[in-house]
């Protein structure tokens, strides 16, 4: 074995942290979940996504930001909270693996739960993200260390920065998750 590191070496680093972190893989932008209201704070809840409640997933709901742009006032929007220990539908806005623990914010808005968008992180326009959707999630990764970062972009921004030559790329990104 000449040359090679064991493979925990290879796959952690000095801080503890696996360095890919994969308990909160299948957790994607977009997806529907269900989760338990585990605290109220001023900006929102502190939520427990179901079947992550071992994985040290740290996980919200900013009820400020997520209601911000209406115009109800401070007791209207502390009406909104659901109950501690309630379970509640949510999808997955953000994940956020860039270090330890992964943190996970999720949107209750209706509109969110039926159709969840962003903005795309080449063109600025709204992408949807939901099943069906034109969004793509980049996951990127450092060869130097733990962590990552999800990127959301239209698919079509992203074949258009791929390389004129590497066609084949640009028609399996267009194609991806499409039957």
């Amino acid at each position: 074995m000449t040359g090679q590191l064991p493979i925990t070496t290879a796959l952690s680093d000095s801080s503890g942290m696996e360095r890919f972190e994969t308990g909160s893989l299948p957790l994607m932008p977009g997806q529907r979940v269900r989760a338990k209201v585990l605290s109220h704070q001023p900006w929102g809840l502190l939520v427990a996504v179901a079947g992550y409640e071992e994985a040290g997933i740290s996980a919200s709901v900013d009820m400020i930001a997520l209601y911000s742009r209406t115009a109800i006032g401070r007791d209207d929007l502390l009406a909104l909270f659901p109950p501690v220990g309630s379970e509640i539908d949510a999808v997955v806005q953000q994940v956020r693996r860039s270090h330890p623990p992964v943190s996970v914010r999720l949107s209750i808005l209706p509109a969110d739960l039926e159709c969840f968008t962003w903005p795309c992180e080449f063109c600025g326009e709204r992408t949807v993200v939901s099943p069906g959707g034109d969004a793509l999630v980049l996951d990127v990764r450092s060869n130097d260390g733990p962590g990552s970062l999800g990127i959301i972009a239209h698919r079509h921004c992203l074949a258009e920065r791929i390389r004129p030559e590497n066609g084949g790329e640009r028609l399996r990104v267009l194609g991806l998750g499409r039957g």
